[in-house]
């Protein structure tokens, strides 16, 4: 893909977002993109970060740590949005800046202790299985106070907020209903102390209803840098 494709297509992400934080009256500069770059090569990646782009969405350890390796740039960011498993959690816990799919107390105090120590304590937003599909990870609703609470107690994680990859719906009506929820979630969880600033929700087919309902970060894979190139 050629970096005026990649050019245009974080353009036409990035109207989609302005658009719609319009229609909801909020700043766009709230709402962050995060590039699922997965399955993507790695000069994808770099025509994204020479056009702008900073975030970065991995979701295989192995796969993420030699483009991690391989491609070190200015004020690049690497967040790990797959599944975590429990002999992943040391490279996961060196080598990312945030993780969107928290969802066990054991990950949790894992990734506390395999924190390196100088480093700045790891992001992490809990993630929330509102349709309690079993295919998909995530805490019920009614848990994540728990995990919080744990979390608040770790001090090499900083809980930003909450996470949630609802199943597909056909009308913008039905795409919104889960994002309003997680977002009365986050509202019901939220303190002073932990703010849960960060909503992560809403994809590619499904950011407008996500930002209307007050997403923080999208997960932008497909719209960004085309149909993956393998599975």
């Amino acid at each position: 893909m050629t970096q005026q494709t990649i050019d245009s297509r974080l353009q036409q992400v990035q109207s989609r977002i302005q658009a719609a934080a319009a229609r909801a009256g909020r700043d766009p500069a709230t709402i962050a993109l995060l590039a699922v770059s997965k399955k993507q090569p790695l000069a994808a990646i770099a025509a994204a970060h020479a056009a702008g782009q900073r975030a970065f969405g991995e979701s295989y350890v192995q796969e993420a740590l030699d483009k991690i390796t391989a491609f070190e740039a200015p004020g690049i960011e690497w967040h790990f949005i797959g599944r975590v498993q429990s002999n992943k959690t040391r490279q996961i816990a060196a080598h990312f800046d945030w993780v969107h799919g928290l969802c066990s107390p054991d990950h949790a105090r894992r990734l506390n202790d395999q924190r390196p120590a100088d480093a700045a304590p790891l992001n992490v937003c809990i993630q929330v299985n509102l349709a309690g599909e079993a295919s998909k990870a995530g805490l019920a609703p009614e848990q994540a106070a728990e995990l919080l609470a744990l979390c608040q107690t770790l001090p090499a994680l900083r809980v930003r907020g909450l996470m949630t990859l609802p199943p597909p719906a056909e009308d913008e009506a039905a795409q919104r209903a889960p994002f309003r929820a997680l977002r009365a979630l986050r509202d019901t969880l939220a303190s002073a102390a932990t703010p849960l600033e960060c909503l992560s929700m809403g994809m590619s087919g499904d950011l407008e209803a996500a930002i209307l309902e007050g997403s923080t970060l999208v997960r932008v894979g497909t719209a960004v840098f085309g149909p993956r190139p393998y599975n």
